[in-house]
């Protein structure tokens, strides 16, 4: 991520201090957490500055569209969605993702104009909270994770994901499960991002021993943490329940490193995001991380834990 997209992203969502300032800052917004990604059919935007932006994208679709003589059966068709999808992304009330502006694109004979909108078009659809994470995340260098309650969700598997959503109160809509669903596995392309990026993940025990929709889900779950535990960018530790020191006693939350070497940390507990931008408290996070992970299990120790716990299922 440039200084220029941090910049601008700390803006739209209200920092109190320039991330590269060197100044500290606390960017700090009440949402529904990381689960807003883009699915196969768009989703809900989320903040007045997104819906801007879709709105006017959507507005440009329309525009090229009419100009290419299509209506929108011919054009949905062409671009692989129903008429009524076109129109929602028309109006700005679906998000498409980047393969499918690619697609209009080629389809109108836009030569870039409707690409061209892909980086704003993507920012918005996290909510805006989450959008400068997200942009970190999506570029980073390393992410160092710890959690407490629940598997971080970029190693979830699908089931694990409609079990955890399925106990939201209130509860969701079907459409909404299944947009968040879609958001969650999109962003665990970063298992196989070139350069690959440094992946560790501590969690603790008790995480690995709830049943969360049955034994069969958290069996599936198990077996997806020893797959994802063998690629060489990825380090997965357990906490384990009798270990009698855990820095990790405030909660969970997670170190970024941007490609520059700077660091940010994100913490998230009922709908409430903070990104901490201040580098003095990025660098506390990554050296507590850095005890958390001396007081856990090592990674060989932590796969051959996850795979007994496995076996006694």
């Amino acid at each position: 991520m440039t200084e220029s997209t941090t910049e601008r992203t700390s803006t739209a969502v209200g920092a109190q201090a320039d991330p590269d300032s060197g100044d500290g800052g606390l960017v700090v917004h009440l949402g529904d957490g990381w689960e807003s990604d883009e699915g196969g059919t768009g989703q809900r935007p989320d903040g007045e500055a997104s819906r801007g932006v879709l709105t006017a994208f959507g507005r440009n679709i329309k525009t090229l569209r009419i100009r290419a003589g299509l209506d929108r059966e011919e054009f949905g068709r062409r671009i692989g969605y129903s008429a009524s999808t076109v129109a929602s992304f028309e109006q700005g009330r679906r998000i498409p993702s980047p393969r499918t502006i690619d697609k209009a694109d080629e389809v109108v004979g836009a030569d870039g104009l409707l690409t061209s909108w892909k980086e704003e078009v993507e920012r918005a659809q996290y909510p805006v909270f989450f959008q400068g994470m997200a942009a970190l995340e999506k570029e980073c260098l390393e992410l160092l994770m710890y959690d407490t309650l629940v598997v971080n969700g970029l190693l979830q598997t699908e089931e694990y994901m409609r079990a955890l959503l399925a106990m939201r109160r209130p509860l969701l809509d079907q459409e909404t499960t299944e947009q968040r669903v879609a958001a969650r596995l999109a962003r665990q392309d970063i298992f196989d991002r070139q350069p690959a990026p440094l992946l560790s993940f501590v969690m603790n025990e008790a995480v690995l021993r709830h049943r969360y929709g049955g034994l069969s889900t958290l069996r599936g779950q198990l077996e997806h943490l020893l797959l994802i535990g063998d690629k060489r960018n990825v380090e997965i530790q357990v906490m384990p329940i009798e270990c009698e020191d855990n820095a990790g006693v405030n909660g969970p939350f997670t170190v970024v490193t941007r490609k520059d070497g700077k660091k940010f940390v994100y913490a998230e507990a009922q709908g409430i995001g903070n990104l901490q931008t201040d580098p003095e408290q990025a660098a506390l996070a990554a050296a507590r991380y850095g005890i958390i992970r001396s007081q856990a299990l090592s990674p060989r120790e932590s796969l051959a834990f996850i795979e007994g716990l496995l076996g006694s299922l």
